[in-house]
């Protein structure tokens, strides 16, 4: 095994190590997928595609993978520097624009996992995993929810996000949060501080984010890195309506 990935053994062989390496992962946004990357990327993870048009602002520090020598820099710019640092051999492939329902054709084929880390201002993250599934790639939908994480995995075949979406409302990732609750607490397992969390958010003035943590953002980068391996190596993963959910906090 290569020595940069040695202490990586026993919990993954030389050929697991070596599968991984040249994956071709589609990371769509640069926020939370910024903490994404890193872990994937020191997990064995060499081959990363990241599209972002947005620019490092200071509210990003609470959370994302930059500094404030990043603020006002292209944040694929900055994560791609951070990420050279740490393995200067790896692929790692920017475009610093915006993803659109004008453009997404051009950037999804050619990748075997998708993460969609969009924003839900518009259409487009559904727009994304209808073409990922058309094109049989699956998709990871991370959440950063403070003080824990929730992850989808989509299906080329199976379900989308978009089979839970209300006739005449407008889907948004609070619909997978309180969609994700309902099922938790069906299944004896309540989060009653997410649900709060939720409940307050929905109750504040203007059209502010949601709140979210580093807590959050690390706990579901790891999350998902787990899940990549695990497609890249064909083992079974909770596939959409299944869902992943981890905390620090009612455990």
């Amino acid at each position: 095994m290569e020595n940069r990935y040695s202490r990586n053994r026993i919990y993954i062989s030389q050929e697991e190590q070596v599968l991984i390496k040249d994956v071709p992962i589609l990371l769509a946004g640069c926020g939370i997928g910024s903490e994404i990357a890193e872990c994937a990327l020191r997990f064995g993870f060499e081959n990363l595609t990241i599209i972002d048009g947005d620019t490092v602002e200071l509210t990003n520090l609470n959370r994302q993978n930059f500094t404030e020598k990043d603020i006002d820099s292209p944040k694929v710019e900055a994560i791609k520097k951070r990420l050279l640092g740490i393995n200067d051999k790896a692929n790692i492939t920017i475009y610093n624009t915006f993803l659109t329902a004008d453009n997404l054709e051009q950037y999804i084929p050619g990748h075997q996992i998708a993460i969609n880390a969009l924003d839900f201002s518009s259409d487009v993250p559904l727009r994304f995993d209808q073409l990922c599934s058309e094109h049989k790639i699956p998709v990871l939908h991370p959440y950063n929810m403070g003080w824990g994480g929730l992850l989808a995995v989509i299906d080329p075949a199976g379900a989308r996000l978009d089979s839970i979406e209300r006739s005449g409302h407008k889907f948004s990732e609070i619909d997978f949060v309180e969609y994700a609750l309902g099922n938790l607490s069906f299944w004896g397992n309540p989060q009653d501080w997410v649900r709060e969390v939720v409940e307050k958010f929905k109750n504040e003035d203007g059209d502010m984010s949601p709140p979210q943590l580093a807590i959050g953002s690390w706990i579901v980068a790891a999350m998902c890195t787990t899940v990549l391996f695990d497609l890249a190596v064909g083992a079974t993963v909770k596939k959409f309506p299944e869902f992943y959910f981890n905390a620090m906090k009612g455990i």
